[in-house]
């Protein structure tokens, strides 16, 4: 089985910046699929446009369009592009900026399709430093993946709780659906009282209900936000936005810059 090298993925590479134990790189996957392989490093592959799937002993992932999705360095794995043209980002880790960072990698195991939208923004942040490459996108960037990995020390330890069975449920909801959600209506889909539903959403989420849904369309906007051939509009409407203002207003909330600069910026 092959093993891939810091640095090395399979197709053309676009962009790369190594500084202080970690490794940005974007690349257009040219071929078809893969061979068997895994990783020196443990990394993140967000995809920036296409659809992967994503293959390992246990389980096939779709990754289309906008999926995060983590690799332990442990993982064999091999992925087929399921489109006539897919790029990704890939933020990749030294085992040991782990330990002098006191995280502890032992914790994530396999592979895992990232569905926190938090983490998300902290991505977005992140790829915008890389694109920029101002002064300060170094410490910024030292900053982001520490946000990012403390993130998903979160999704690991809320995923060996016990939650209650609904939340896969609710997961599903808040994730698939562009209908509006209130608490009411959540509580009568799921047959839970809206005091308990209240009180386990933040526990279990790491958000409240409100930033989680406005967090999840940013998390839907960003691929779309990428692509130049959609307009700002056509952006807001896909993402569940009501108008461009709204979408605009609450992009520039989380991420301290506008819609346009963000697009005109990477």
């Amino acid at each position: 089985m092959e093993i891939s090298k810091k640095g090395h993925y399979y197709g053309e590479e676009k962009k790369v910046f190594e500084h202080g134990g970690f490794l940005l790189s974007e690349y257009d996957y040219l071929d078809k699929g893969t061979p068997w392989h895994y990783h020196e490093n443990p990394y993140f592959m967000f995809v920036l446009s296409g659809n992967m799937l994503d293959v390992n002993k246990k389980k096939r992932t779709n990754c289309p369009q906008g999926s995060l999705l983590f690799h332990n360095w442990q993982d064999p794995h091999l992925n087929t592009r399921e489109s006539p043209h897919a790029r990704g980002f890939h933020i990749e880790l030294d085992r040991n900026w782990y330990v002098n960072n006191q995280l502890d990698i032992s914790l994530w195991e396999g592979s895992s399709l990232v569905q926190n939208p938090r983490l998300y923004q902290t991505l977005a942040k992140l790829y915008y430093e890389f694109k920029v490459q101002d002064p300060y996108s170094n410490l910024a960037m030292e900053l982001l993946l520490l946000q990012l990995c403390e993130g998903m020390d979160h999704e690991y330890a809320a995923k060996s709780s016990i939650e209650p069975g609904w939340m896969d449920n609710l997961r599903e909801i808040l994730n698939q659906s562009d209908v509006p959600r209130t608490l009411t209506t959540l509580s009568d889909e799921l047959g839970i009282h809206p005091v308990h539903l209240s009180r386990s959403i933040p526990k279990y989420l790491s958000l409240n209900l409100g930033d989680f849904l406005r967090q999840q369309k940013l998390k839907k906007a960003l691929p779309y936000l990428l692509d130049k051939t959609y307009t700002l509009t056509e952006v807001a409407y896909i993402s569940g936005f009501a108008d461009q203002s709204h979408f605009t207003k609450t992009f520039k909330k989380y991420f301290q810059m506008t819609p346009k600069k963000y697009r005109s910026s990477v």
